[in-house]
């Protein structure tokens, strides 16, 4: 493959998962890394060590490599920390791969992000390239990738144009609910409450609903992999939000072949199959919430009266 497109590190205060991340940006080698470190909380004991820790893991650069850092004196929380490392690495970059420091990629997703980043540069209708999948097991088997509503941010890559749409406050949020965004697809019905939530909140505890939001309101895509790339290493006990080590959202990461190029889907179109299995797995209760209000519709379409 060709040279790794920059890529933007993410840290905090767990120095065995960002060691392990970090090896597998430095197999990638890519020549500019960014590494953005959130700071100490303190109140939190041993904290501001472990911190220190993990920014020397974080910048051991030993390959041909420009390194920029955002070092926080302060702890921002992983709303602000994370959005604003992401306006950060935008202000000098076109596009980038992001990765925090639990998520462990394949070898693979760099060259895969770096392709798929060079061919879709100039497509509107595509926001993310993501490189986790959730259920690669539902996944369509005809091209390497396909297009989504919905992609992780667990190891994924956009561009400046693309991230230009974020909006910490969700400002917009009510008028294009009134377009009736849950009615077009019934993913959106559980981030119809989401959004709700998170547009009176003070957004400083999370980003990533926020860059949902940012897509839906584009009508832009993800592009997910039909390997999971990523496995996420962050369900431990001092995590922040992801706390249970058994979640089938930690499955381990697969390898995608690019040496040969990648094959496309034929449509650019949200895959209807994977979606449903989405739903289903990540959201049951939305899926009972849609699906028999649907099918009493349909029944009563063909039933007579009363039946």
């Amino acid at each position: 493959m060709g040279v790794c497109s920059p890529v933007l590190f993410l840290v905090f205060n767990r120095p065995e998962q960002t060691a392990r991340v970090f090896e597998a940006i430095r197999a990638a080698r890519p020549e500019r890394l960014y590494v953005a470190a959130d700071g100490p909380r303190p109140d939190r004991l041993g904290e501001a060590e472990r911190c220190d820790q993990v920014r020397a893991i974080a910048t051991a650069v030993d390959w041909p490599c420009q390194l920029h850092t955002l070092m926080r004196s302060e702890n921002l929380g992983c709303g602000a920390a994370v959005s604003g490392a992401i306006d950060w690495i935008f202000s000098r970059e076109e596009e980038a791969i992001i990765l925090e420091d639990d998520c462990l990629p394949d070898r693979s997703f760099f060259d895969y992000c770096t392709l798929m980043l060079d061919r879709f540069r100039n497509d509107e209708r595509v926001g993310q390239i993501s490189g986790f999948n959730l259920l690669p097991e539902a996944s369509p088997c005809s091209s390497d990738y396909f297009p989504s509503h919905f992609g992780w941010c667990w190891g994924w890559a956009t561009w400046r144009c693309a991230w230009s749409y974020f909006d910490s406050g969700m400002e917009g949020w009510n008028r294009l609910k009134s377009f009736g965004l849950h009615r077009q697809h019934p993913f959106y019905r559980e981030r119809v409450r989401v959004f709700d939530l998170e547009s009176n909140s003070g957004h400083g505890d999370v980003w990533d609903y926020q860059w949902h939001y940012a897509l839906a309101s584009q009508g832009m895509l993800s592009l997910v992999p039909v390997v999971n790339l990523v496995q996420n290493i962050g369900f431990t006990g001092d995590a922040t939000h992801t706390l249970d080590p058994d979640s089938f959202r930690s499955r381990s990461a697969g390898v995608l072949s690019v040496d040969k190029g990648l094959r496309h889907p034929e449509f650019m179109l949200a895959n209807p199959a994977y979606e449903r299995a989405l739903i289903r797995a990540a959201h049951p209760g939305l899926w009972r919430g849609w699906l028999i209000p649907r099918a009493r519709r349909m029944l009563a379409k063909v039933l007579p009266c009363g039946q």
